[in-house]
């Protein structure tokens, strides 16, 4: 599971010299509701040659698959992402009028949500260009710019895209989770073929499990389930399947990543993934998984392939995604004493003794310095990863968690003196705590979420994992999110000498109940409802631990200048409050309640107080800020000798948003517009 939300003081830039952080320029562009940021890789330059290659190939791979995803996000993203790139590139028109500059801005936004829906909101991006202007502007173009259909026309691809860009009721959602509609036709991905309908996907994965197997593959996760000549049918994505072509060129990166592996062990692991990658055979994804997970000695790792769930109303399907780096040792000191300590953590939860593990196995952590991120993980970018997602590997061989330290911080420089806590934070005592212990907390909340809240827990002998449905991704953020808050307060934690005060942890409390009741709701249009889940996990825990808390004046909202704040009133009672959540939410999970999950998710994470909303938007609007951010890559240079030979691997952070999206459709778009 992945969640969204610089180590050293240098890097290498495009010459290799060293570039110092303060004189970093760490923001790249900002358009709509965006900010882009660079990331800087300190201690790329200490790694061996065999190193840098193995990161370099490996993070080539992580780009060959970007067409997929922009493929699994709708239909018809890559032929309107291809359609408004030849706009760009050859439009001879106005490029100061009103629809030019709107048509620059939307496309940006389709780069960076990989289609033409809200990366959080899901909602259908409404275009600030008139329909006449695209029309003029397609038809302006030579039809050899354009992805028209063999055989077909300008016209005719404007007769097929325009309803699509411009008409609000078509494909008006990419992801519908939730509601008592049919949740697959209502939803614009491209998991499933047109007409396949909710309870046909279910009956069809349904009558594939065995409730006595232990070890169950996860059915569904690398297809598209489609209906040909009336029978249901899935199309697998792997070499010689769909998306082959971009499958192929992966394939082929993994293969030179193997040539430099650090152990016999990493090699085995890159050629298990090639393996499932030419096979898309289920099991061997476990295989590859297990020893993934087993390959805690190497310093380079790597996340590739079809992963995570989110974008499915059903929790089934997986979007590509990649994400490369290296350790930080030092960092990594920290997430050692935790998983060290999982037992501990494990043992001691609130949860009822049936669903604890007696013995908590393989989980490690550690921080890391990434150096690519593609496909689901760009540009918006996750700040801790922990696999894999099948609950028997976890059980059985343990996970793997991570904290992407040079990611977080980045977050953090960018942030500096934006204005934001003086606004929304209700007194000096809290600012005061959020500047001293706020990075400190941050960082350690998304260890104990990634290291032991996602790794905590079992389920109960024959509970499917698949129980909860489209509930289930909000869920376990929930519990993550609750075991790490519920042990921040924990004296253990001033004991492993993790925090720097006993009462640090409440800086964690307070910037995540004001954003779970408030501050997130910048990211959310008037008058819509919350729909992604981890924002939806965060909501359903504020707002459910301030219902509960209503007795004792836990949290309250107080009003100061005609403005509304978050006030905790008692932190002991609060972290009280989110271990009885836990408890109910691992129940949940480990019996597969699905009536239970429905109720809490519908009735505190997805509702929003119009009154509120508004409050928080016209607050946060004279900022002048961005609700959300995502990264560009720095650019990876092989440096040769006149032999032709690799002497080093260099960055290069010059590059800018609009520059990388446009190498990246030139260099790695392989698929076909319409698959």
């Amino acid at each position: 599971m992945t969640v969204s939300i610089l180590s050293a003081s240098t890097c290498a830039d495009s010459t290799g010299d060293q570039q110092s952080q303060e004189d970093f320029n760490y923001v790249a562009d900002q358009f709509a509701d965006i900010q882009i940021l660079r990331y800087q890789v300190p201690g790329f330059e200490y790694l061996s040659l065999q190193q840098k290659r193995l990161l370099y190939h490996l993070s080539e791979a992580g780009l060959m698959g970007r067409d997929i995803l922009f493929d699994q996000n709708g239909r018809y993203n890559l032929a309107i992402r291809r359609t408004l790139e030849a706009i760009y590139l050859n439009y001879t028109g106005d490029k100061n009028s009103p629809d030019y500059k709107a048509f620059e801005t939307y496309l940006k936004r389709v780069w960076f949500s990989n289609g033409i829906h809200h990366h959080y909101g899901e909602d259908k991006f409404i275009p600030g260009f008139s329909e006449e202007f695209f029309t003029t502007a397609v038809r302006s173009l030579d039809t050899g710019l354009l992805p028209v259909k063999e055989g077909s026309s300008a016209d005719q691809l404007l007769d097929e895209l325009i309803p699509v860009i411009f008409d609000p009721a078509v494909m008006p959602k990419r992801t519908v989770q939730s509601g008592d509609q049919d949740m697959i036709v209502a939803s614009a991905n491209n998991y499933y073929g047109e007409g396949v309908t909710q309870e046909e996907v279910e009956n069809f994965y349904n009558a594939m499990k065995d409730p006595a197997d232990t070890t169950p593959v996860s059915y569904g996760l690398n297809s598209r389930l489609v209906k040909e000549n009336g029978q249901l049918t899935e199309k697998v994505w792997k070499v010689g399947g769909l998306y082959s072509d971009a499958i192929e060129q992966i394939v082929a990166e993994l293969q030179k990543a193997a040539g430099y592996a650090e152990n016999d062990l990493q090699k085995q692991v890159i050629e298990t993934l090639i393996d499932y990658y030419r096979t898309g055979n289920l099991k061997t994804f476990d295989d590859y998984s297990v020893l993934w997970v087993q390959d805690t000695a190497s310093e380079v790792d790597f996340v590739n392939g079809f992963i995570e769930t989110y974008g499915d109303p059903l929790g089934l399907k997986a979007s590509w995604e990649s994400t490369v780096n290296f350790i930080n040792k030092e960092a990594t000191k920290r997430t050692k004493i935790i998983s060290d300590n999982a037992q501990w953590f494990e043992d001691h939860s609130p949860v009822d003794d049936r669903f604890k593990k007696k013995e908590v196995k393989g989980v490690t952590a550690k921080l890391i310095t990434v150096t690519s991120i593609g496909g689901d993980c760009y540009p918006a970018t996750p700040i801790g990863i922990n696999l894999p997602n099948a609950d028997w590997i976890r059980r059985d061989h343990g996970s793997k968690s991570v904290t992407i330290e040079n990611i977080t911080e980045a977050y953090d420089k960018a942030s500096q003196g934006s204005g934001f806590n003086e606004e929304f934070v209700w007194s000096d005592k809290e600012r005061n705590m959020i500047r001293e212990y706020g990075f400190v907390t941050d960082n350690l909340h998304t260890d104990l979420h990634e290291c032991l809240g996602h790794g905590s827990g079992q389920l109960l002998p024959g509970t499917d994992p698949d129980a909860l449905k489209a509930y289930s991704s909000t869920l376990e953020e929930a519990r993550a999110d609750l075991f790490g808050l519920y042990y921040m307060a924990d004296p253990k934690l001033t004991e492993l000498n993790l925090v720097p005060s006993p009462d640090a942890y409440q800086a964690e409390y307070y910037k995540f109940m004001m954003n779970g009741l408030m501050t997130q709701l910048v990211r959310i249009e008037y008058g819509n409802d919350v729909e992604e889940a981890h924002m939806r996990n965060r909501q359903l825990i504020a707002r459910w631990a301030y219902e509960h808390g209503k007795d004792d004046n836990v949290v309250d909202f107080r009003q100061r200048d005609g403005k509304t704040f978050v006030v905790i009133n008692d932190y002991e009672k609060l972290r009280s409050l989110f271990g009885t959540l836990l408890a109910e939410v691992q129940r949940i999970k480990s019996e597969g309640d699905l009536a239970a999950g429905k109720e809490l998710v519908e009735k505190y994470a997805v509702k929003v107080d119009p009154v509120l909303h508004r409050e928080v938007l016209d607050r946060y609007a004279k900022l002048n800020l961005s609700p959300y951010r995502g990264f560009v890559n720095p650019v990876m240079k092989e440096v040769k000798n006149k032999k032709g030979e690799v002497t080093d691997i260099i960055f290069d952070y010059t590059e800018g948003y609009t520059e990388q999206m446009l190498r990246y459709s030139r260099d790695y778009s392989f698929l076909p517009s319409y698959n």
